[in-house]
C-alpha cells in the first residue's frame, strides 16, 4: 500500500541493503545544501522497484513520500501538478470523478509520481502512448549544489531527458507536471482471447493494433513446451461509453493482507504447472467479454497486500526483456520460453506483450519496439541465476534490453548493451547521488 508501515526494501527483496540512515522530506524548501550529507543520497517512494535501483548500501535515502501535496489541476484541459511523492492512487482519486484517466499506468498504482518518472513506467497502451515520460510537461529537481531547475522539452532540455528514467541519480525530483487522458467513466470494455501458442498470440495482437485497442497485455504459462508453448490469455480493451442511466457504481472490496511469509517450497515446478494449467482452463470459451471496472482491469495484484511474501523470506527476481522481431519470424522468443519450461522455474506471475514505436524523451528509457516479457522466479540462489545468464544471452544477441527497475543482478556489460545513450546519461548524472545498482552496473 501507499501509505502503511514503512520499509525500506526493494519489492523482491533482493538484495538487502543497510542504510547509513533514512532523511525524511516535509517541504519542498527543506533541503537547502545536500553537498552537506556525508555519504551519498538516493531519494526513495513507495519501494516498487523490484531490484536493486530503489536502494543505496551505506548511503543515505531521500524518503519522499511526505511531498504529498497537489498544486495546481487544469480541469478543462486536463494538466495535473503535484509533489513528487503523490502516488497513482492519491491521482486517481481525484481525477477519475472529474472525467480524467492517467495516461501511462504501470501493474499497480502504490508507485510516486516521482518515481513513474524516475523509471519513466510503461503499461498495457505502449503502443498507441508510450511512456510515461512521453506525458510529462515539466517538473523541478534539485541538485547537490542547491540549485533548483525547472526542466522541461524547452528548459534544461538535457537534465529532462537525463531525469526522465534516470533512475533518481540526477537529483531530487520536488513537484512534476503532467497532461491526462479524457474518459467517460472508469469502465473498461474487456475481452479476453485463450490462445494455444505463440504464434497465435503474435496473431492477435497484430489484430488488437489494427482494430484500434489502446490496452492489450497477455498472460502466458511460462512451464508450457511443445505445441502448448507460450499458451496462454489475451486480454484486450478499451474505456467503456456506455448508453445514459446503465453506469453502476462499483463495489468496493478492502486489500487482502499477506501477513507472513510463505514456506518457500510452496513455489516449485509441480504447483506452479498445476496451478497454470487450471488458470488456461478458467475459460471454457474462446472469447469473452465483460464490462469491468478500471481497478481489476489495471491493477490486479493491488488486491493483495504485501503479495511478494508468496516467494519465502529469500525473496524473488522478476526477469524482464524486450527483444525486437519480425513478423513471422519469432524462434528467438520460443528459445527463451524453451529453456524457463525446462528449467522448472518461474511463476504464475507473467506478462507477456508487445512494445510499440513511440518515443521516449529519457536517455534511459526501457520500453522500444519490440515484445516484452516480465516473469518472476522465487530466488533460488545459483540455479535462478544461472539461468538468467542463459537467457541474457538470447536477448542480447537479437539487439534486446533489461529493465532497470526490475533488475538484481543485470552485468555491467548487460546494462551498456541495453543502453546505447548511457554516456550522455553520465553526464547528467549528480555526483552527491548514488545506488546500490549504479555502482553494480558502473563497477564504481
Amino acid at each position: 500500500m501507499a501509505r502503511g508501515t514503512r520499509r525500506y526494501t526493494s519489492w523482491g527483496r533482493y538484495p538487502t541493503a543497510r542504510h547509513k540512515s533514512v532523511k525524511h522530506i516535509h517541504w519542498r524548501d527543506e533541503l537547502s545544501d545536500l553537498s552537506r550529507f556525508e555519504a551519498s543520497i538516493l531519494p526513495f517512494g513507495y519501494g516498487r522497484s523490484y531490484g536493486d535501483s530503489c536502494l543505496n548500501e551505506d548511503g543515505i535515502l531521500l524518503d519522499t513520500t511526505s511531498l504529498s501535496q497537489f498544486i495546481a489541476f487544469d480541469e478543462e484541459n486536463g494538466i495535473i501538478r503535484c509533489e513528487a511523492g503523490v502516488s497513482l492512487e492519491d491521482v486517481l482519486a481525484v481525477i477519475v470523478p472529474r472525467g480524467w484517466f492517467l495516461p501511462v499506468t504501470p501493474g499497480t498504482k502504490y508507485v510516486s509520481v516521482a518515481g513513474a518518472i524516475a523509471n519513466d513506467i510503461h503499461g498495457k497502451n505502449h503502443h498507441v502512448a508510450g511512456t510515461f515520460g512521453c506525458h510529462v510537461t515539466q517538473f523541478e529537481v534539485l541538485r547537490s549544489d542547491g540549485s533548483r531547475l525547472i526542466c522541461s522539452p524547452e528548459q534544461h532540455q538535457d537534465l529532462f531527458r537525463a531525469t526522465i528514467g534516470g533512475l533518481g541519480l540526477t537529483g531530487v525530483i520536488l513537484w512534476a507536471e503532467f497532461k491526462l487522458k479524457k474518459i467517460t467513466t472508469p469502465l473498461i470494455e474487456q475481452e479476453n482471447i485463450r490462445f494455444r501458442n505463440i504464434d497465435e498470440f503474435f496473431e492477435i495482437a497484430h489484430e488488437s493494433r489494427d482494430l484500434g485497442y489502446e490496452y492489450t497485455v497477455s498472460w502466458v504459462d511460462c512451464l508450457a513446451q511443445g505445441e502448448n508453448l507460450g499458451r496462454g490469455h489475451f486480454t484486450r480493451g478499451n474505456f467503456y461509453d456506455p448508453p445514459l442511466g446503465v453506469i453502476k457504481e462499483p463495489v468496493t472490496v478492502p486489500p487482502i493482507p499477506i501477513p507472513f511469509d510463505f514456506p518457500g517450497f510452496l513455489i516449485n515446478s509441480f504447483t506452479v504447472k498445476a496451478f497454470n494449467t487450471l488458470y488456461y482452463l478458467r475459460q471454457p470459451v474462446k472469447t469473452r467479454r465483460r464490462i469491468v471496472h478500471y481497478n481489476p482491469f489495471f491493477y490486479p495484484l493491488d488486491t493483495f497486500t504485501d503479495w511478494y511474501r508468496g516467494y519465502g523470506r529469500h525473496g524473488f527476481f522478476q526477469y524482464q526483456f524486450v527483444m525486437p522481431y519480425k513478423t513471422g519470424e519469432y524462434e528467438p522468443i520460443k528459445d527463451i520460453f524453451r529453456r524457463i519450461a525446462r528449467s522448472g522455474q518461474g511463476s504464475p506471475l507473467v506478462v507477456f506483450k508487445t512494445f510499440g514505436d513511440v518515443p521516449s524523451p529519457g536517455l534511459l528509457s526501457f520500453p522500444r519496439p519490440g515484445v516484452t516479457l516480465a516473469l518472476d522466479f522465487a530466488n533460488q540462489g545459483e540455479k535462478t541465476l544461472k539461468l538468467f545468464r542463459e537467457l541474457d544471452e538470447i536477448v542480447f544477441a537479437n539487439g534486446g534490453a533489461l529493465y532497470p527497475a526490475k533488475d538484481a543482478r543485470m552485468s555491467p556489460e548487460g546494462f551498456r548493451k541495453s543502453f546505447p545513450l548511457l554516456d550522455d546519461f553520465i553526464k547528467c548524472v549528480d555526483p552527491k547521488f548514488s545506488s546500490s545498482f549504479w555502482r553494480r552496473v558502473m563497477e564504481i
